[in-house]
């Protein structure tokens, strides 16, 4: 529905969410004990009633639908995928069971599919904002980002007091390069919900916004309020440190920021030795004859360039340079590699972690390595829409992983990105990541990361020399094309104008440094952290001496 149908006020999501029900109650002693069991948070009791119902009958559209929601809260999504496939497919108008299902693709990577079933349920009730929200992230999720921004402009048209819309459209307007229309959108959030924590995080995240006077006070004010969650104050202390930095006021930027990373750090769980442990065991079993005597495993194609590195370190800037040239397609950062991985090892991603070492890597056969690459290009199939030679996969962690991507595309390019161990390590302080990195709330955690990689990266080189191209940052900023020529050499792939003209290229940035690449090279972030070395002790302290190596380390 469009906007000339007229606004409509948030408590009819509400109301939306009980159409979503409608017809489907739990209305069985059993079920509904089940209902009130999974309300209470006892899945595992409920999924006994459950599968004493289902034993029963089986095709039940209601117990399918609890049963999943008890896989859901296990972590079992896979079950819960299954069980809610089987239940729209016996009762196609369970709305409430069309939108887990979705949600269960959307959690799977399954993004078509989810579109789908989207589309499925828009058909039962075009005019559910829920439904509708769904359709957007969905479409989001596909990377089809033009559409998405329509969804959430004609959503927040409908429903102007829907804050989480704007923030949505604001961020889908970002994606494709409309700053100022994000913005205005990140504006409207905050007048829609002057408490949208999220809203100032994300304009301090366009890089391009200056906070005014007020907009501190007005956060400054939020921080006073004894409701709001830690998640919502991390953000606006992060917002807040850059609000001062650019006064500026390095002191209290950085007592910001270094609040907003205490808050990101409750309840973590992060080993800072694991890494350690992983580069050790790596020194220890990927030898230079470990890979000699595998040499022609794995899938032969050479169409992948992986760009690996620490968050933060210009990965992005050289994704958006190599995506200028006409023979490869710039994709985004792919969760392919390790989906495959884990596929493989019958791992949930939920429990991924510790759950692979190098020793595994022995235990693959060849047919195992050319069955991994194989599924490697299959899986990233889906993000390749301009039929390039050559594409990019711009995962940082996968440095991790390159014995891996040794093992199961021998022939694939490695572009490690480098920069001066202060700057990047100051730069993952001050970045709110949106997903889980544990890593960047301590400075002495993010020392010993950089330190490590380092290192892993130093091993690779010595057992298979000349097989990664590093591109150190500082160099490419002062030496762009200089810097270009040598990367694109590795490629074996002629220079191009558009390379150095990368600003130009008019593509989707999903990572935080989108607004930066659509700009000529600029030297303004290289020294950014010496403004702010003096509180930065606990960092060089736990890099020791790849500081002073740097950029030999």
């Amino acid at each position: 529905m469009s906007a000339a149908a007229g606004a409509r006020d948030v408590p009819s999501f509400a109301e939306a969410e009980l159409a979503l029900q409608a017809g489907f109650g739990a209305d069985q002693p059993r079920l509904r004990r089940a209902a009130a069991l999974l309300e209470q948070g006892r899945s595992e009791r409920a999924a006994q009633l459950l599968r004493a119902h289902l034993e029963e009958s089986p095709a039940d559209p209601v117990a399918l639908y609890l049963m999943a929601e008890s896989a859901i809260r296990e972590g079992q999504t896979g079950a819960a995928e299954q069980l809610l496939a089987k239940c729209v497919n016996a009762a196609p108008r369970f709305a409430a069971a069309r939108l887990s299902y979705a949600q269960v693709l959307l959690a799977a990577h399954r993004s078509a599919a989810a579109v789908e079933q989207a589309d499925l349920l828009l058909q039962q009730l075009p005019d559910n904002p829920v439904a509708r929200k769904l359709k957007a992230s969905a479409l989001e999720k596909a990377e089809e980002y033009a559409l998405a921004v329509l969804c959430w402009r004609d959503l927040c048209a409908d429903y102007p007091a829907f804050s989480e819309g704007w923030l949505h459209y604001g961020y889908a307007l970002r994606l494709i390069g409309q700053q100022q229309e994000a913005i205005a959108a990140y504006r409207r959030a905050i007048e829609a919900d002057p408490a949208n924590a999220s809203a100032y995080w994300e304009l301090a995240a366009t890089k391009v916004f200056r906070f005014a006077d007020a907009d501190i006070e007005q956060m400054e004010n939020l921080l006073r309020r004894t409701d709001l969650a830690a998640t919502e104050r991390a953000k606006l202390h992060f917002a807040l440190g850059q609000a001062y930095g650019e006064r500026p006021d390095y002191q209290k930027s950085f007592a910001n920021y270094a609040k907003g990373n205490a808050l990101q750090s409750l309840g973590a769980k992060h080993d800072p030795e694991r890494m350690t442990r992983y580069v050790a065991a790596t020194k220890e079993i990927l030898t230079s004859e470990f890979f000699k005597e595998r040499a022609g495993f794995g899938c032969q194609s050479g169409e992948p360039i992986f760009i690996v590195g620490m968050q933060r370190s210009g990965s992005t800037l050289v994704e958006q340079i190599l995506a200028s040239h006409s023979q490869i397609e710039g994709t985004k950062e792919l969760p392919e590699l390790l989906l495959t991985l884990w596929e493989h090892l019958e791992v949930a991603a939920t429990q991924a972690e510790g759950a692979f070492g190098p020793a595994q890597l022995a235990r693959f056969d060849t047919a195992t390595c050319r069955k991994l690459g194989e599924r490697y290009l299959e899986r990233t199939q889906m993000h390749r829409t301009a039929g390039r030679a050559f594409f990019t996969d711009k995962m940082p962690a996968n440095f991790a992983y390159i014995g891996l991507i040794r093992l199961i595309l021998p022939n694939a390019k490695i572009v490690d990105v480098r920069r001066h161990p202060m700057a990047c390590g100051f730069a993952n302080f001050t970045e709110l990541f949106s997903g889980t990195n544990e890593v960047a709330y301590r400075l002495r955690d993010i020392g010993l990361a950089y330190r490590n990689y380092v290192e892993l990266m130093a091993h690779f080189d010595a057992v298979t020399p000349g097989r990664v191209h590093r591109t150190f940052y500082e160099k490419l900023v002062a030496e762009p094309e200089t810097e270009i020529r040598r990367l694109l050499e590795y490629l074996n792939l002629p220079f191009e104008q558009n390379c150095l003209e990368f600003y130009k290229t008019e593509r989707t940035v999903t990572t935080r440094s989108s607004e930066q690449v659509r700009r000529p090279i600029y030297r303004a972030a290289v020294d950014r952290w010496r403004n702010y070395e003096p509180w930065l002790g606990p960092l060089k302290s736990a890099l020791g001496n790849v500081v002073e190596h740097y950029p030999s380390a």
